[in-house]
């Protein structure tokens, strides 16, 4: 498998599980736009029409993690130059600095409630040269959600999506 491209950073994220869980607002809108309304009167209709477009409001302008990593593609405002690389080692820097930022939680054990960094660098240095998007996320010691991923450019799985920012 060849791959051929550049990388973007996005995040970190850091923020409560129950964002990080509401799965609407990490879902771009519907590509058929939002659901039909056959009765304006109907306050269950209006109801989903509602919710469907505040989830899509918050899904393009939000900055929780989208489901699927190609879609960050789809927030255009949240990929910065700074963020986007052509070397993997700079890559591996760059999420390596996020981490020792914001470690995982440790069980009340000790014992490692996650693999180790140099697990999640060796898999990163494995798979980033070959076109795999790869996504951290865990819970912090203060029980908040992290994450943080980095998006391969061209998508292997969204192909169709454009550069959202050329590296310089």
């Amino acid at each position: 498998m060849s791959w051929s491209g550049h990388w973007h950073g996005y995040g970190p994220w850091i923020g409560p599980s129950s964002a990080y869980f509401n799965e609407g607002n990490r879902r771009p809108a519907h590509p058929n736009g939002p659901p039909m309304v056959t009765d304006p009167q109907d306050s269950k209709q209006q109801a989903l029409l509602d919710r469907y477009r505040e989830a899509a409001a918050e899904f393009q302008n939000g900055n929780v993690p989208p489901l699927m990593s190609g879609h960050w593609f789809l927030k255009r405002d949240q990929a910065i130059a700074e963020s986007t690389w052509i070397d993997v080692d700079v890559v591996l820097a760059w999420m390596s600095k996020h981490y020792e930022a914001h470690p995982p939680f440790v069980r009340p054990d000790g014992s490692p409630a996650y693999i180790s960094l140099d697990a999640h660098l060796n898999y990163a240095a494995d798979v980033l040269p070959l076109g795999v998007d790869v996504s951290w996320v865990h819970y912090t010691p203060s029980k908040q959600m992290f994450s943080l991923s980095v998006v391969c450019c061209p998508n292997r799985h969204h192909p169709e999506f454009s550069c959202p920012l050329p590296p310089v």
